[in-house]
């Protein structure tokens, strides 16, 4: 049968058998779609379910002669709507969290070490560190050679570590 058979099926009252003919047919390529969006195969499985839900309760809106790319439009919206219900319940949770005293102090007491090493170090840890910049873009900023930020980076990590450390 065609999709459009089996949809004017699924139409028509003989929903059971079509519209598992359907399922059947597409369920691998929907989960590998949504596989490949989400990255874990226990959300994929749920994407994939709920993309043949939505399919089947907007079938009658249909309009073509494959199904295989309206399921994987489907699967991909509903994928990415998941990663992003994820995202704000991560969200949610960090924003939630009891304050951590120690963890307030560690930072505080990184944060003036950071303070107290002077230039060019304490540039470079802040270009790294805050501002996500590149070994590169830093060696280019601050006139140094990368495998020198990359030297100092080593130091002063070691440095730090030494001096929270001997603080504690």
């Amino acid at each position: 049968m065609t999709d459009k058979e089996l949809v004017n099926e699924v139409l028509q009252g003989n929903s059971q058998r079509s519209f598992s003919e359907i399922v059947s047919r597409y369920s691998g390529m929907v989960f590998s779609k949504a596989l490949g969006i989400v990255k874990r195969e226990d959300l994929a499985k749920d994407v994939a379910q709920q993309t043949f839900i939505k399919a089947y309760e907007r079938l009658a809106y249909w309009r073509s002669d494959k199904l295989g790319p309206w399921l994987v439009s489907i699967a991909m919206h509903t994928a990415l709507n998941e990663l992003e219900r994820e995202r704000r319940n991560r969200s949610l949770s960090v924003e939630e969290s009891d304050y951590d005293e120690h963890r307030e102090l560690l930072l505080q007491r990184i944060e003036q070490a950071i303070g107290e090493l002077g230039e060019p170090d304490g540039r470079i840890v802040r270009m790294y560190y805050y501002e996500e910049r590149k070994t590169d873009d830093i060696a280019r900023q601050t006139g140094l050679s990368q495998s020198n930020v990359l030297v100092r980076l080593h130091r002063i990590r070691e440095r730090l570590r030494k001096r929270l450390e001997n603080n504690e």
